[in-house]
């Protein structure tokens, strides 16, 4: 039963190697455990029970039986074949956990531009972002500039040849779509796409436009020094190679 059960679980999951290293189990034992050759001490159950969010009836009882807490709407059974397996594929690999500096124009100015600071992190395979918003942009709008109220986080998909991503500030119902692909000649350091905002169309203001990424690794050290220069700048303060991605004064197609 406890192998039958683990296997059902291990389906969430896209392989089993990514899924013993994730619980820190060798992978041969592992594959012990799920042909039922073999059963775990009590630790490493209980770290299994913890991962999984079930009991130790998981011994016993067939997995479906058992109480689990009701994950989020991406997890539900309605979206499993749909946006499980873009949300499970971000490994790092693809988009590597730590800190990014991404620069992209300002919605409200023209003029402008925007350098922030965001952190890529990973929990039960789903990775997720979190950043905020520069007070001077809060300000300008007329929004609280508290540290709370410019919060935004978001979730990240792996796409077919990129990732995208939605974001929201706390509580509000707005959201941003972002889309990033990796740029080939920047020793895997740049990822390069466009933001998308969720607004109405109108005569003034741009809904869509281009935004580049640059990875700087997990040292907080290094995120706090980048994060004293972010906020709003202008074009010739922007790294040359940066404003050739952004391609300045083209429209966005």
């Amino acid at each position: 039963m406890f192998g039958d059960n683990l296997r059902s679980l291990a389906r969430e999951y896209p392989s089993i190697s990514e899924l013993s290293r994730r619980l820190g189990i060798n992978r041969t034992q592992f594959n012990r455990y799920l042909s039922g050759e073999s059963f775990p001490r009590p630790d490493v159950l209980d770290r299994i029970c913890n991962f999984f969010e079930v009991d130790a009836r998981i011994l016993l009882a067939p997995v479906e039986t058992l109480d689990r807490p009701e994950g989020s709407a991406l997890h539900s059974d309605y979206l499993k074949d749909f946006i499980d397996a873009g949300l499970m594929r971000v490994t790092e690999d693809v988009f590597p956990t730590g800190f990014y500096r991404f620069t992209r124009r300002s919605f409200i100015s023209d003029e402008s531009y925007v350098l922030g600071i965001v952190h890529v992190k990973r929990i039960d395979g789903v990775t997720y972002v979190r950043g905020y918003e520069p007070r001077a942009g809060m300000r300008y709008q007329g929004l609280s500039t508290h540290g709370p109220s410019r919060e935004y986080r978001g979730y990240m998909t792996c796409h077919e040849d990129g990732v995208a991503f939605v974001l929201s500030r706390r509580n509000t119902l707005t959201y941003s779509f972002n889309y990033l692909a990796r740029v080939s000649a920047a020793e895997n350091s740049l990822w390069t796409g466009y933001v998308a905002r969720t607004i109405r169309e109108s005569e003034s203001g741009e809904r869509v436009l281009r935004m580049i990424y640059e990875y700087l690794g997990n040292d907080v050290s290094t995120a706090i020094a980048a994060a004293r220069g972010c906020g709003f700048t202008t074009a010739p303060e922007i790294i040359p190679f940066h404003r050739r991605l952004l391609q300045l004064g083209t429209s966005f197609k």
